[in-house]
């Protein structure tokens, strides 16, 4: 018997009247009949009841301790094995501190959580885009001209009347958002949200997915590994995008023109991207070579950099 743990120094199942062999229902018989018995309403005196008191708990303890089935084997190893000491505190707290609710709960919970964030805020962005576009006046003539030619635009004098001026020109910025986001294809990270980007539905669609890689990846090897095939448009920006190490929605954000310059330059032959890469990096070399406010970082590291003891600007 350990002190603190369980029932301390008394024995659980003689405090009960039990013994390892019974049952849960016996258990369950013993600790109401003792309850009835050492319940303090139950004495008169003060004393009494302070001794009742004392009892019922222990009662209540070893009832709670018995009746969870994993924890009275942790309470007969203790009885079995007293000598692990150590591991008996171990074994103790760690049934107390352990959470009661189930992981999978958690689990389904937090899933459930970055969902919701995650689709609240692609749309967040979306939304941002759209108020972004209808500010650009290329964009923004354009679509009052399909707003009045389809009469969305033609204001009814005696509607108006009845509200300000705040709440007219907020109508109009809707209407014109609204067009905006029907012709307007919005790619990349500000794209229009869908319920099948969102964490909940990718892990329900994963066995859909790895099927359709293995048959993609098959497919591939098939036409350009076996076959020799030429690549198609959308293989050859797939290996432009895995050459850059960029995902398919920064490849979208890229303005039309730069995707066109390279497929141009035939960037999914690797030793073509590897050429292209290094004339680039040169290119910025020989920018940054010119910019002044790199020639003052590079003097100032030359110096001795953020260790250099300065007494006022060069």
């Amino acid at each position: 018997m350990i002190e603190g743990l369980y029932c301390g120094e008394d024995n659980c199942y003689d405090l009960l009247g039990v013994t390892r062999d019974s049952s849960k229902g016996e258990f369950s018989k013993a600790y109401r009949q003792l309850a009835r018995k050492w319940h303090p309403d139950m004495h008169k005196t003060q004393k009494e009841k302070d001794e009742a008191a004392i009892m019922f708990r222990k009662i209540a303890t070893a009832y709670e301790t018995l009746k969870d089935e994993d924890i009275r084997k942790d309470y007969d190893y203790m009885l079995d094995n007293p000598e692990e000491y150590y591991s008996h505190y171990y074994r103790y707290y760690r049934r107390r501190v352990a959470p009661k609710v189930d992981v999978r709960v958690v689990i389904a919970v937090t899933i459930t959580v970055i969902s919701v964030v995650q689709y609240l805020g692609a749309w967040n962005n979306y939304k941002t885009a759209l108020a972004y576009l209808v500010t650009v006046p290329k964009y923004r003539m354009q679509a009052k001209e399909i707003a009045k030619k389809e009469g969305l635009l033609d204001s009814d004098k005696k509607r108006d009347r009845t509200k300000t001026k705040e709440e007219i020109k907020e109508e109009e910025e809707n209407i014109l958002k609204n067009i905006l986001a029907e012709k307007v294809d919005i790619r990349g990270g500000y794209r229009k949200p869908s319920l099948l980007d969102v964490l909940w539905l990718q892990l329900l669609f994963s066995p859909y997915y790895i099927v359709q890689y293995i048959i993609w990846y098959m497919s591939w090897i098939w036409h350009y590994t076996i076959c020799r095939l030429e690549y198609s448009d959308l293989d050859k920006q797939y290996l432009i995008r895995r050459y850059l190490r960029i995902s398919e929605q920064q490849w979208e954000a890229l303005e039309e023109k730069e995707r066109a310059e390279m497929l141009g330059e035939e960037l999914w032959v690797k030793e073509k991207f590897h050429k292209w890469k290094a004339a680039k990096e040169e290119a910025q070399r020989e920018e940054l070579a010119e910019n002044s406010r790199y020639k003052k970082y590079r003097r100032y590291m030359k110096k001795g950099g953020p260790g250099q003891m300065s007494f006022g600007p060069d």
